[in-house]
């Protein structure tokens, strides 16, 4: 997979694309992640690239020009025959779920375009965008946070970048149920012990006992998912 990062700020990417996971992903070959400078491409001589939003109103507007001329440039660099999507993170995009990382994670050449102040130029949003994207009720100071949000929710699901593929998958939002706790040593820690279950080497009561902690914990924390999976027929303890 390439991913392109169009942005104003280029350091705030940098740093976390070089640490953890994301940067073995990248040694290993698996994926490629360009960060591109937006002022390159602007033709203003002092490499301007917003302005006062016209109708009025506070605050200033990413322009078409440099936004244009630089999703274009990365569209044309893709290798013959990929198809690329165009991904702008906006708190009035459709709201990030596990599903769209599945999804997205199997794309050859994706671009995600950071927004700053009160947005980017709508005419960009309508000619070039393929794909907007909130990850949240609220409202961050730029895009840059959440492209690497969605980045890293994206990358861990390539084949070949966890070791454990498995863990991923079973992961909350994976599936139906939030995840359920997990221990390790020591048994006991600060007074507390480790559910008796979970040392008891039987494995249908502990398959049994994280099925019914993944239950009580969607039931409190999720309503919403709970009566998703209700509504699907999945729930098997009534």
């Amino acid at each position: 997979m390439i991913i392109d990062v169009l942005t104003c700020f280029p350091e705030m990417i940098n740093p976390v694309i070089s640490e953890s996971m994301v940067k073995r992903a990248q040694e290993k070959g698996l994926v490629t992640i360009r960060v591109h400078d937006l002022r390159e491409f602007s033709a203003d001589k002092h490499r301007k690239t917003d302005d006062y939003p016209f109708g009025g109103g506070d605050g200033m507007v990413m322009t078409p020009q440099p936004l244009y001329d630089g999703i274009r440039t990365l569209l044309q660099q893709a290798p013959d025959g990929v198809r690329s999507r165009v991904l702008f993170p906006t708190p009035d995009g459709v709201v990030f779920k596990q599903e769209q990382a599945e999804e997205l994670s199997h794309e050859e050449h994706l671009i995600f375009v950071c927004g700053h102040y009160k947005g980017i130029d709508q005419r960009i949003r309508e000619l070039l965008i393929t794909d907007e994207i909130s990850i949240g009720d609220y409202v961050l100071t730029g895009g840059e946070i959440s492209s690497i949000v969605i980045m890293d929710a994206i990358i861990r699901l390539i084949p070949g970048v966890l070791s454990e593929i498995n863990s991923a998958l079973s992961d909350s939002f994976s599936d139906p149920l939030l995840d359920c706790p997990w221990y390790t040593r020591p048994e006991v820690f600060e007074g507390e012990k480790v559910p008796d279950v979970l040392l008891s080497g039987h494995h249908a009561n502990i398959d049994a006992w994280r099925k019914e902690e993944r239950i009580n914990k969607t039931k409190e924390r999720r309503p919403d998912m709970w009566k998703a999976y209700q509504d699907k027929g999945d729930d098997k303890n009534g």
